[in-house]
Formats: C-alpha cells, structure tokens, sequence
C-alpha cells in the first residue's frame, strides 16, 4: 500500500483500487454471471455461496495477485480466506441495513481494526470484486466513512440504519467494472437500493486473521481444482500457534 491508501484506509475503513480485474478477467467472470448456477428466479436480487468454487475466473479471486499486498498490508502474513458470496441486484432491488462497527455491543466478535507504530491490523476484511460499473447514485454498497473507529455505532438512529432517513454521512460508494473495493467490517455498511438499468454484480471474498474465524463452515478442498499452494493456505481452517507457511506477495 501507498502512503496515502494507507493514510485513506486509516481515515475512512474503506479504499477503491482502481483497475484489479482487467479486460479478459472481466469477460470471464461475466460469461458465468450471464447465466448463474440455480439463475435468477422471480426476484430482482440473487445471492449464493461459494463463487470461488464457481470455476477457474473465480478461483484465481482467492489470491488475486494485485491484491495480497494489500491484505498483507491490512492483516499480517497469517491470513485466510473465510467466506465469499456474490450479490447480484437489478433495477428496483430494495437495499439492505447499515451493520458492522467495532463496538461490542452491535459488533461481531471479529469485527475490529486498530492501528499501532503505524501497523493497521483488521479483524474480518472484505474484497468487493466489481463487475459492473456502480456509479453517481446507482446504489449498491454504502458505508458510513470513519465508522470504523467510532465509539458509538450503537447510537446509530434506526430510521438512518434501515435507509429511510437520509443523512449526509452515509455514502454510496462509486466504483467501475473491474475496480475493488477493500473495507474492514468494523465500518458499518450496507446494501443501497439499485436503480441503474444494467445489473449490479459484486462478488464479495472476506478474509479473516489466520488464527480465527467469522463463518461457521469451514472451506472443503475437494470442490475445487488445481489449487496452488499458496491458495490452499488461504482456504486452511484457523489455526493456533506459529505456522510457518504464510502467504507471500507477488511482485
């Protein structure tokens, strides 16, 4: 990370990295989207599980090379890939609540970030992997920048929590097709309704220190094909105690 990335990630729990996927990966990506597993049904929201066992596309998300730096960077060498899903939305899909903070009485156990000598640490760490455009009031992921390192998220009114009062400190966040979104789940955030004609598509990768877990179920090596070393690391179990394997940053 950059100086400044670190000093925005540090100021507001989220950052944009511009151009992650490029023109080939997008296309690949899409191609599945087009027409996901069990489709869309009657609704305008379509949600599942487990898009990194969705085929090669989405199993090189797991340790996209642009971005290990970053998680490296936000939560040491001993990381490991939790849980992904995707969320899909078109024209008229209703938004969902502001959650996360870092406050213990509405936050989950590994929803946390602290800064120390100038080392940021999280606890659950989200990359949002876009592959359509969200832009000027399309909706789609909203947050409350600095959230994450306020001492009263609990204080949050209702009314602001389930969208229907706007306030000026809740921001949709702008981003184009192939572009990332990283954000700490101590920020509180949440789903803005969708009013773009085309579909969102965000599928989401969230990572949580090496020694701990958010999700229950564990990730089941078989589903998947030609897993490099280094991606088998990330989808390990939690462990306790020294490992000497540790994801390494490509350059």
């Amino acid at each position: 990370m950059t100086p400044e990335e670190k000093f925005q990630f540090d100021l507001e729990g989220y950052l944009v990295v511009k151009g992650v996927l490029d023109s080939d990966e997008l296309a690949a990506l899409n191609a599945l989207a087009d027409d996901p597993p069990g489709g869309w049904g009657e609704g305008t929201s379509y949600r599942t599980s487990n898009v990194s066992q969705w085929g090669p596309a989405y199993q090189a998300l797991i340790d996209h090379a642009k971005l290990v730096p970053y998680l490296l960077a936000l939560m040491g060498p001993k990381v490991r890939l939790d849980h992904d899903y995707c969320i899909f939305m078109r024209d008229g899909a209703p938004h969902g609540g502001l959650h996360g903070g870092a406050s213990p009485q509405v936050g989950a156990g590994d929803h946390w970030y602290v800064c120390h000598n100038g080392v940021i640490r999280n606890g659950l760490t989200v990359i949002t992997f876009n592959l359509t455009d969200a832009g000027p009031g399309a909706g789609g992921f909203g947050c409350i920048p600095g959230s994450h390192k306020s001492n009263f998220v609990g204080d949050l009114p209702a009314d602001v929590r389930r969208h229907e009062r706007k306030a000026h400190y809740v921001r949709q966040v702008e981003a184009e097709a192939g572009d990332a979104i990283i954000f700490t789940e101590a920020l509180m955030h949440g789903t803005m309704a969708w009013t773009a004609a085309h579909e969102r598509r965000s599928i989401l990768y969230k990572y949580s220190p090496g020694h701990s877990s958010w999700s229950q179920h564990y990730y089941d090596l078989e589903a998947y094909s030609d897993l490099t070393d280094q991606q088998q690391r990330f989808l390990a179990p939690p462990f306790v105690g020294q490992r000497e394997d540790t994801v390494q940053a490509v350059s």
